[in-house]
């Protein structure tokens, strides 16, 4: 996977080949989750299109309460057109069931909300915040996107994760540095089914987690055990009796029996069957 900035003058050729993309495009609805990636095309794209950009964000019962809460403060700040459109994957069975294809059936509820809001209003496209990294990973929600006719600017200028994160930075965005977003749906092993009990729980133990000072990690879900990941160089921190405990409680107070501490480190993806 490239993970290597640009030098200056190729992440501003990106930079421009980016607006320039948007400009051709000329309208667009845009899928926001308050994700760095999704975060920079809103940015530029409201600079570029102004009233002809619309970040929409879909409030998903996968969504944490904190990811959200950020996307609206991010979009406000920002003054970009903004809306929200409640999405319910988990009414769809086949979602609710966790496939290995799961995050086909989410992408492809939220983006046809959002095609309806394109050919409503007329707007020309539906852009998201796919990059070229992204190629590299599990995304079943790719097919998703193919059918709906969603564009991806930032693979088309082709930048990289570290691009997005260089020219957020350049930019003054405040997201620029935020940890990779994934929902709490992926904190379940295939094949275990999906309730909102169960992502609230996820969602209250990762909240303990980070309260406790931990600003990385994830939370999978086991049964009545809690497997926390956290970057490598944190593990450490777990020696402190006072944040293990802190955390221990936080965890078991969200409704686990015991709580591990994966000593491999966080994984992006960890759960994903190339990962087993």
């Amino acid at each position: 996977m490239n993970v290597t900035l640009s030098s200056e003058s190729d992440l501003e050729n990106k930079a421009q080949r980016l607006r320039a993309v948007l400009r051709e495009i000329g309208s667009c609805v845009i899928a926001f989750s308050g994700g760095v990636d999704s975060a920079l095309v809103l940015h530029v794209a409201t600079s570029e299109l102004g009233e002809r950009a619309l970040g929409v964000t879909g409030r998903s019962e996968s969504l944490a309460e904190r990811e959200y809460e950020g996307a609206l403060e991010f979009a406000s700040a920002s003054g970009a057109r903004h809306e929200v459109v409640p999405t319910r994957e988990l009414s769809d069975p086949n979602y609710a069931a966790n496939p290995v294809n799961r995050c086909y059936f989410c992408k492809s509820e939220l983006y046809a909300k959002l095609r309806a809001i394109a050919d409503a209003r007329g707007f020309a496209a539906i852009v998201d915040g796919f990059n070229l990294d992204d190629e590299h990973d599990v995304r079943p929600g790719r097919k998703a996107a193919r059918e709906h006719g969603v564009r991806s600017p930032l693979a088309e200028a082709g930048f990289t994760k570290a691009d997005v994160r260089g020219l957020a930075r350049q930019l003054g965005l405040d997201v620029w540095d935020k940890p990779a977003l994934a929902c709490l749906s992926s904190r379940f092993p295939y094949g275990t089914p999906i309730t909102l009990d169960l992502l609230r729980q996820v969602d209250r133990a990762e909240q303990a987690v980070h309260d406790a000072g931990i600003r990385v990690c994830r939370v999978r879900h086991h049964g009545e055990v809690a497997r926390i990941e956290v970057p490598a160089q944190e593990v450490a921190a777990f020696a402190d009796p006072v944040l293990r405990a802190a955390i221990v409680a936080g965890v078991k107070a969200a409704g686990y029996r015991f709580v591990a501490l994966d000593l491999g480190g966080y994984v992006s993806g960890n759960l994903n069957p190339s990962a087993v």
